[in-house]
């Protein structure tokens, strides 16, 4: 059964097959319930280990006793955007077809605010789905600019994340990797538009993109696995409250045990821990 075949119907696929259509969905069902638990343990597993591929991800999940292949495991990374970051990291998948703009952190120092934003795309478990998440996130301070929701893995969701962090204010140079999302007209034509410098990583480039893909992990154990989202609007709810504690409240050690709001606005002096001085 080919369920994505624009050709041939379901119905006419059962037919040809001598299957019923109530007996195919049933399974169909159960095949994707199975896939989405696949797909949360994945998820969890991913966050601890990013550098296992499928062949690694696949003789895991088999150690946990769980019937799969390498050719599902495969499948479901495609569904998620996952890649191990070796030999290149890649979170959403490259855009033939699209045009490609070079690297240009090569040596770059990021020393302000504004000088580097970067964006990235990770997947959110539902109680009964999943959602993406896109943040973008200003590379000096770690202040998430702007972020948004979709259960779909387009580029609008993308374009109105951008629009948001464009209002609050423009980076001299915007990288993200060379996914399809990220390099569609609708996307870098906003860019263009602000006169914003366009970087995409290269393929093989582990760590381009390194400080989004370390808000993953603080998210995803901070917020995500701590609760179990029912709803698109009850993800993003509390979403919107972790962010909120993440940019204002969150200290950072890496940053002088400040807050990415702090440092993105400048708008305290450092914090300076010293047991000497009490």
């Amino acid at each position: 059964m080919e369920r994505d075949n624009t050709r041939v119907s379901v119905a006419r696929q059962c037919k040809l097959l001598d299957l019923s259509k109530s007996s195919y969905y049933y399974h169909s069902t159960a095949d994707d319930d199975y896939n989405l638990e696949l797909m949360v343990v994945i998820d969890e597993q991913y966050t601890k280990t990013p550098f296992y591929g499928v062949r690694r991800m696949t003789a895991w999940l088999m150690a946990q006793d769980y019937e799969v292949n390498a050719k599902r495991v495969r499948k479901l990374f495609r569904r998620l955007g996952l890649q191990a970051i070796y030999p290149c990291k890649r979170r959403s998948f490259s855009a033939p077809g699209h045009k490609l703009y070079p690297y240009l952190l090569e040596g770059v120092n990021v020393e302000r605010a504004n000088q580097v934003w970067g964006a990235d795309i990770t997947y959110i478990r539902l109680a009964h789905g999943f959602v993406y998440l896109i943040v973008i996130m200003d590379w000096y301070s770690r202040y998430v600019v702007s972020w948004e929701l979709s259960n779909t893995l387009d580029s609008r969701f993308c374009s109105q994340a951008l629009r948001e962090a464009l209002w609050t204010s423009r980076p001299e140079i915007f990288n993200t990797d060379q996914g399809m999302q990220f390099a569609s007209q609708e996307f870098t034509a906003l860019l263009q538009d602000c006169e914003v410098r366009i970087s995409m990583d290269g393929r093989g480039r582990v760590y381009d993109n390194i400080f989004v893909e370390r808000l993953w992990r603080t998210v995803k154990y901070e917020e995500v696995y701590l609760h179990e989202y029912r709803t698109v609007s009850e993800a993003k709810q509390s979403l919107s409250i972790y962010f909120h504690f993440y940019n204002n409240e969150r200290l950072h050690q890496s940053l002088g045990y400040r807050t990415p709001s702090e440092v993105y606005f400048g708008a305290s002096t450092q914090v300076e821990a010293s047991v000497s001085n009490g």
